[in-house]
Formats: C-alpha cells, sequence, structure tokens
C-alpha cells in the first residue's frame, strides 16, 4: 500500500507558500506541482481544516497559519489523510482460517505493522518544512 500523492502535494504546497509567501495563489501552486489547480484546491482546503493554512478567495493567495518551524511533516501526513483509515499497511481479507498461518497472520503481523507505522510517524515529527527549505534555499 503506498501513501497518497496528497502526501508529498501537500508539503510542495507548505514548502512553496513558506518560501514564496506573496506568489501562492492555486494557480501558481498548481504550476509549481505540475497539476491541476483543482487538485491543489482540494489539499488546500485539507490543510486549512487542519489550521496550516489561510486562503483567502479570488486572487487572494495562501498563507502559513503556523510558523514553517513549527509544521511537521506528521502533521501535513495525519492534515491529508495519507493513509486510508490511519493505516499504513493493510492485511488481506479471508484467509484460511483452517490453515494455522492463516488463521494468526493478522494478529501477529498487524503488531509488526503497527510498530512500524509509529516509527515511520516519529520520524516525520523530527523534520519541519522550515527544515526542508533549508536544504534546497
Amino acid at each position: 500500500m503506498q501513501i497518497s500523492t496528497r502526501f508529498s502535494i501537500a508539503v510542495h504546497t507548505l514548502t512553496l507558500i513558506a518560501a514564496s509567501p506573496n506568489e501562492c495563489t492555486g494557480d501558481f501552486i498548481a504550476g509549481s506541482v505540475n497539476t491541476n489547480p483543482v487538485v491543489i484546491r482540494r489539499i488546500m482546503g485539507m490543510l486549512k481544516k487542519a489550521g496550516l493554512v489561510d486562503v483567502r478567495p479570488g486572487v487572494g493567495g495562501a498563507s502559513l497559519l503556523k510558523d514553517a518551524d513549527q509544521i511537521t511533516l506528521l502533521d501535513v501526513y495525519r492534515a491529508v489523510n495519507a493513509t486510508e483509515e490511519n493505516q499504513l499497511f493493510r492485511i488481506h481479507e479471508a484467509p484460511n482460517i483452517a490453515c494455522t498461518v492463516g488463521r494468526n497472520i493478522e494478529k501477529v503481523l498487524q503488531v509488526e505493522l503497527k510498530d512500524a507505522q509509529s516509527v515511520m510517524e516519529q520520524r516525520l515529527a523530527q523534520t519541519t518544512i522550515d527544515q526542508l527549505i533549508r536544504k534546497f534555499i
């Protein structure tokens, strides 16, 4: 299962707003991301709902509601629901319960996968939008 591209688009968007605050209209962001402005509007709606951006209608553009050094990748990940039902990994449905492995694989594997997701989320919490900007500006 892959993390939705909403995550990378949202990170791109927030980084762009932080780096170029006076230019950030939906069309400008869509041009940088190289996607349709409708996609950007949907992502911006999610970021706004999460309290990360303020969006001004029309050509007013967008601005961050928090400093870039206060927005972590985990904040973005959660804002755009990067995975289904907050589960990075899904387990196949209806294994054969007559089989020892089929009967036990979900409960055994689920613990490992939850731990892996937890480690990933801890890592995302350590990186801010500001840290990303410093790597390329």
